[in-house]
């Protein structure tokens, strides 16, 4: 028998983007739980947007008030997002944000920001893409990687198969994700549990019998606390290759400034 590895499906490519700084406007927000916003921003200088990596990572800066100097706008506080839809003729571009309190800058902004508010807009730099097809996709994260599962999910065929969860507050805060119907979608309520705790346990709970079969894409994304969790998960147990899974924490609790890895 040859011991020689049959080629994978598929392989994940880093290509490098040009870094643009873009000033644009609030132009309108849309509700989808009492905690989650998508918001829509317009402006001549996202005319030319890409984004070419479903887990692409771009910095909005938030200045205290109108401003069309740059600079200024790069000096103000700042958070990383990641872009879900956008016309690049039209000049459009859409970000989902969760909102749990007041803290912080961002989702303040997201949820209470005058239609018209300036903000500014930095990358991506550089995006991670899937070169092939995935035999088999496995999807998993908070509230913050629901983004990326939704774009990652729009790449999958009608014939994908595999799996996605993500964790919320409860049913009444559950996010729609359009998937095939080979692709199951579930939630794991936390309540009042730190965020995190249930979707580690729940990737705990899954079993090396419930692997997606063949070269399975890997994706986990979280409050940092799930990273040991993800790889138990897809490296040990089910035994992924390590070049085809993504696991980082998008977040860490306590730590605003904190930024998710590339």
């Amino acid at each position: 028998m040859s011991s020689v590895k049959s080629a994978s499906s598929f392989r994940l490519e880093r290509q490098p983007l040009d870094l643009t700084f873009r000033r644009a406007t609030l132009a309108a927000r849309t509700w989808e739980t009492s905690t989650y916003v998508r918001v829509r921003l317009e402006g001549d200088d996202l005319r030319g947007f890409t984004s070419l990596g479903s887990d692409d990572h771009m910095r909005l800066f938030f200045p205290a008030g109108d401003t069309d100097d740059l600079e200024v706008m790069r000096q103000s506080p700042s958070r990383e997002y990641t872009p879900l839809a956008w016309d690049a003729d039209a000049g459009w571009l859409e970000v989902e944000f969760a909102v749990h309190g007041d803290d912080g800058v961002a989702a303040p902004w997201a949820a209470t920001a005058p239609l018209g508010s300036v903000i500014g807009v930095g990358g991506p730099r550089g995006s991670m893409v899937i070169a092939g097809r995935p035999d088999s996709w496995f999807l998993a994260g908070d509230e913050t990687a629901v983004p990326a599962i939704r774009r990652f999910a729009a790449l999958m065929d009608e014939d994908a198969t595999g799996r996605v969860l993500i964790e919320v507050t409860d049913a009444a805060h559950e996010l729609a994700v359009a998937a095939p119907t080979g692709v199951t979608v579930a939630f794991a309520h936390r309540g009042d549990a730190l965020p995190g705790t249930a979707l580690a346990a729940a990737l705990d709970d899954l079993s090396e019998g419930e692997r997606p079969a063949g070269d399975v894409f890997g994706f986990v994304a979280a409050e940092q606390g799930v990273v040991k969790a993800g790889r138990r998960l897809l490296l040990e147990r089910w035994g992924a290759a390590s070049d085809q899974v993504v696991v980082k924490g998008y977040w860490k609790a306590g730590e605003a400034e904190y930024h998710a890895p590339h």
